[in-house]
């Protein structure tokens, strides 16, 4: 397997995301899993940490299956292939459901401070992997949309069509791993154990 766990993917990413070191980056990770990867990556790299909150909306009866994604601003990004539109009844219900999650874990996560700023920073969006991109194309646009002077996508592993959507969006994107034959994030990691959000309130701290 390429990775032992979260840690020893950060640090790879870390090392491969040497050159932004002197800008001080802006390490905005996606909840939960690359929480403590950001953590690494940030210190590695005398960094900021935060959090970029988006919530992947799952297929009927396939919840793992992402059609789209949504962000802490409401707004729906839905993988070019389905067949589901933002008008659908189901696509509204499943956002309000994610969004509901979202406002719950940012008053949890940053309880005593507002998000930090990208605008006109250098941002670096991390996850430990991406099976259809939705969730880290959601993050981008979301961060995007705030003016960040050069945004970087930052993950472990993902199949070479998702890292093709990224680079259509992202100024950079650094992607450990490519693999044809994906079926999940967590097949590429010897330790794949869920994170939890007392974890990530801790690594915000």
């Amino acid at each position: 397997m390429p990775f032992i766990d979260r840690r020893d993917a950060a640090a790879k990413l870390a090392a491969r995301l040497e050159k932004y070191r002197a800008v001080h980056p802006l390490i905005l990770a996606i909840p939960r899993g690359a929480v403590p990867m950001g953590k690494v990556i940030a210190e590695e790299l005398n960094g900021e940490l935060d959090v970029v909150l988006v919530r992947k909306l799952g297929a009927p009866g396939q919840e793992e299956y992402a059609i789209g994604a949504v962000d802490e601003t409401g707004n729906v990004y839905l993988n070019p292939e389905t067949r589901y539109t933002v008008e659908d009844p189901y696509v509204q219900q499943e956002t309000e459901r994610q969004l509901a999650l979202i406002r719950k874990r940012r008053k949890a996560y940053t309880p005593l401070r507002d998000p930090i700023d990208p605008k006109d920073r250098t941002v670096i969006v991390v996850d430990d992997g991406s099976a259809t991109g939705s969730t880290m194309l959601a993050a981008l646009h979301a961060v995007r949309a705030q003016r960040p002077k050069t945004l970087i996508a930052a993950l472990g592993v993902a199949p070479p069509d998702t890292v093709k959507k990224l680079e259509e969006v992202a100024d950079d994107v650094v992607c450990l791993e490519t693999h044809h034959l994906f079926f999940a994030v967590g097949q590429f990691f010897q330790n794949f154990e869920q994170v939890s959000d007392t974890e990530v309130e801790e690594c915000l701290r």
